[in-house]
């Protein structure tokens, strides 16, 4: 029987869980990963000895599924594969403030995909701790006030090398010591310690384009960004049941964006601030 490309195309895409065109068109509910009963993305790395297959051969690292009935891009980063930074400006130092600009300025063949990485003021500068390749540009911000990044307790995505964590602010501040390689703050927490925000509803009125980041426990980063509305609590449900992720950590919402060169998907709209990039790293592409 004969195959058109389309058709093993389509089939790669079957297999993976890649996203389809046209852009933004979930494909039907899967499971997250290759078939493992607690519906944790997969590692899809192969063994050395393994005979490569379609779905391992597919470049993107992000796929559409739909989640009680939202569609959402999830989009996995593994230490062996990827390297993250935050970037914030151009060489020419002002800020990106959009995807388009950082796209315009990096080879596509070099990211993964990249994506807004926190909350920003007017002129797009964190609000929060932020530190890029290793320089601290923003202090740890344990101030109250009112709005998403306050709603306590709020937390800190960070890492060096292979390692990347989350943890509420108070956390970092009593155990974290050493600088991090890169780091940004946001808030609030969707998941702590494998359990709800607790002052976050089961599915709130608030419903917007959101995104939000996640660690395993083997230490990969699970990056959501919803394709339509969703409430915090749809998103935190997401990572405790379907990811089961212990902390997952708010980003951002209304001004949420991705870029996915595999796909060729660059959400453009309104200006944001800090981005988090998604690197692959040179023996991923060996």
């Amino acid at each position: 029987m004969k195959f058109s490309l389309f058709t093993l195309a389509l089939a790669a895409c079957s297999l993976a869980g890649c996203e389809q065109q046209p852009e933004g068109e979930p494909i039907a509910r899967a499971q997250i990963g290759g078939g493992g009963s607690n519906g944790s993305a997969a590692d899809d790395t192969p063994a050395d000895d393994a005979e490569p297959t379609i779905a391992s051969q597919v470049e993107s690292a992000c796929r559409s599924v739909i989640f009680e009935n939202t569609s959402l891009t999830h989009c996995l980063a593994v230490p062996a594969r990827h390297r993250i930074a935050t970037d914030l400006s151009a060489a020419d130092g002002g800020n990106y403030r959009s995807l388009s600009a950082f796209a315009g300025s990096h080879d596509a063949e070099t990211i993964a995909f990249a994506m807004n990485a926190g909350m920003f003021d007017e002129e797009g500068d964190p609000i929060g701790y932020y530190v890029e390749d290793s320089e601290r540009l923003k202090t740890l911000n344990t101030a109250d006030g009112e709005g998403n990044f306050h709603l306590e307790p709020n937390g800190v995505f960070f890492g060096s090398g292979e390692s990347w964590e989350i943890r509420t602010t108070a956390d970092f501040l009593a155990n974290v010591s050493d600088r991090p390689e890169f780091g940004t703050q946001s808030g609030p927490m969707l998941v702590i310690d494998g359990k709800l925000h607790p002052e976050i509803s089961s599915d709130g009125e608030s419903r917007l384009i959101r995104n939000s980041v996640g660690v395993d426990a083997k230490g990969r980063a699970h990056f959501v960004i919803s394709n339509a509305p969703i409430s915090f609590g749809k998103l935190a449900r997401f990572y405790r049941d379907e990811l089961s992720v212990p902390n997952a950590l708010y980003l951002d919402g209304n001004v949420s964006a991705l870029w996915n060169p595999a796909t060729g998907r660059l959400d453009t709209g309104a200006a944001i601030g800090p981005l988090i990039v998604v690197e692959k790293r040179a023996s991923a592409e060996e």
